[in-house]
């Protein structure tokens, strides 16, 4: 008797749990889908040929978003060059050198605390770095600030995917006198390439629509512009002003901008859990 009552309880108990999880998931994919019919809503609308053929407008005047586009578009290239030259460096060592040492533990912690490290704390450390001495706000510094925050990714993710490589590819290289470097470059670095090149789509995602280093470092530029050591036009901080303003058409490029980095993201994230099931089933 005793028996049957705890498996009845232990019966309740889950399905009260897998309920509770069902609703839970459904309120999130509820807001979800509220957000990305926002999106389709007022930001598909207002996309069109001017939103990538003109730079931003005064209040009142056509215009579009090419100059920041064009300034996401080159911080970005220039924060991925970055993070993933480091980060794959850094998560290389971390996997074949640092083992348990005291070391490797500091850093693997670091780079922790620096994945989970507030946006607008990197863009202080780098304003303070590069924007303040030097007396003014750069594309330069935003590019760096959003290395900070892509690298931890590209490490941790190069880390975990060069453990999951086999012994047996280290072994191979050794037993044809191979040294370490060599058989990690022409070896394990392509075994795990594809591993490797998903971290990297998942740090793009990740700074593509930061804000807050951005206003602290590149700050917002009016007009098109190739130099990246003077402030530089950038969708996020765009969108950030347009979207507080009173004027309807700078309203209208706010919702376009958020629609245009909101798909790119989806899109980036969609050809990184592909690649990410690719590398699985090989």
């Amino acid at each position: 008797m005793a028996s049957q009552l705890l498996i009845v309880r232990r019966k309740m108990g889950n399905a009260v749990f897998v309920v509770f999880c069902w609703v839970g998931a459904a309120i999130a994919l509820g807001f979800l889908a509220l957000i990305l019919w926002s999106l389709i809503v007022k930001g598909l609308g207002g996309i069109d040929l001017k939103v990538f053929t003109m730079d931003t407008p005064a209040p009142g005047s056509p215009g579009g978003l090419r100059n920041a586009i064009m300034g996401s578009l080159e911080m970005c290239a220039i924060a991925m060059l970055l993070a993933v030259t480091f980060g794959v460096l850094a998560g290389t060592w971390l996997a074949e050198y640092a083992g348990d040492s005291l070391y490797g533990k500091v850093v693997r912690f670091v780079n922790d605390v620096l994945l989970s490290a507030p946006s607008i704390l990197i863009g202080l450390f780098v304003y303070t770095l590069m924007v303040k001495p030097f007396h003014g706000f750069s594309g330069l510094a935003g590019a760096v600030a959003l290395a900070l925050l892509a690298a931890p990714v590209v490490t941790r993710t190069t880390e975990d995917v060069m453990k999951l490589q086999p012994p047996a590819l280290r072994e191979a290289g050794v037993a044809l006198g191979s040294p370490l470097a060599s058989t990690i470059r022409r070896i394990l670095w392509r075994a795990a390439s594809t591993g490797i090149l998903t971290g990297g789509l998942l740090a793009f995602a990740r700074i593509s629509g930061e804000t807050a280093p951005l206003l602290f470092t590149a700050l917002n530029n009016q007009f098109f512009s190739w130099n990246l050591t003077q402030p530089t036009a950038n969708l996020p901080t765009v969108i950030f002003n347009y979207a507080l303003s009173a004027y309807d058409d700078w309203q209208r490029l706010a919702w376009a901008g958020a629609a245009l980095i909101a798909f790119a993201v989806l899109f980036v994230n969609i050809i990184a859990r592909t690649l990410a099931r690719e590398s699985r089933r090989s």
